[in-house]
């Protein structure tokens, strides 16, 4: 069993108070860095009216992220079955002679 730690994360100027299995720790600080600096990113390069704008265009690039990372390893995955398949087949026919 994991033990327990009581954290603070800060994004976007508010502390949320955490508590977390030891070894989310460093997953979860990790993330908050890289949240910040992504809300950093957008106030610098787009006019943004509030945080909730900013917030809700960070949740969507890493939602994005996380989608397409699953779509390229759906591609992979089809590929290598395909591969597979192939070698299979040449197999067969050496096996058949």
């Amino acid at each position: 069993m994991d033990e327990k730690l009581k954290i603070k994360i800060s994004i976007a100027d508010r502390v949320y108070p955490l508590t977390v299995d030891l070894s989310q720790e460093e997953g979860l600080r990790s993330a908050s860095k890289k949240i910040d600096k992504m809300i950093k990113q957008f106030e610098e390069n787009y006019a943004v009216r509030d945080k909730q704008d900013v917030l809700a265009m960070c949740a969507l690039q890493f939602a994005s992220q996380t989608e397409q990372k699953q779509i390229d390893k759906t591609i992979d995955g089809e590929a290598t079955i395909e591969r597979i398949k192939k070698i299979n087949a040449i197999l067969d026919q050496y096996l058949d002679k």
